[in-house]
């Protein structure tokens, strides 16, 4: 897989923030140097989705050594980030719902598929805003009585 080499800096107000020298325009942050990485990722993907669909030029992703005396990179940290355009393309997948839950969905979408995405991505950028917040370090199975509410 192509990597492209992005600068991740932090200032003392701010958060992390990531940019590619080899896409003038592509950047991300986040407010942890893990989330700053995984936003990177994301938009890695779909700065170059964009390019690729618009027949535009995808430059040529150079080495961490062609950048060692990059006068823009300053005091920023070189990281590589996995360049994958396909990240953002939809993908099959089998989910299981209640017939009733399916009917209310029906009821206001005119696609599932796309309701659906945008309720994970309302949630995953969100949580706060969610009763259910699920404890990431328990095993996966079902719901208890003490879950909910959380």
């Amino acid at each position: 897989m192509t990597h492209y080499v992005a600068y991740l800096r932090k200032e003392s107000d701010t958060d992390y923030g990531v940019e590619f020298p080899d896409l003038p325009g592509c950047f991300s942050a986040g407010s942890t140097v893990e989330e700053a990485l995984a936003m990177a990722e994301d938009a890695l993907a779909g700065h170059l989705s964009v390019l690729i669909e618009h027949g535009d030029h995808v430059p040529t992703p150079r080495g961490l050594e062609a950048l060692i005396g990059d006068p823009e990179r300053g005091d920023a940290v070189a990281v590589l980030v996995p360049a994958d355009p396909d990240l953002h393309k939809p993908e099959r997948v089998n989910v299981s719902l209640s017939r009733s839950l399916l009917k209310r969905i029906d009821a206001i979408a005119g696609n599932r598929s796309r309701f659906l995405a945008e309720a994970a991505e309302m949630k995953l950028a969100h949580p706060e805003l969610f009763l259910f917040k699920p404890d990431l370090n328990k095993p996966a199975g079902r719901l208890s009585p003490d879950d909910l509410g959380k």
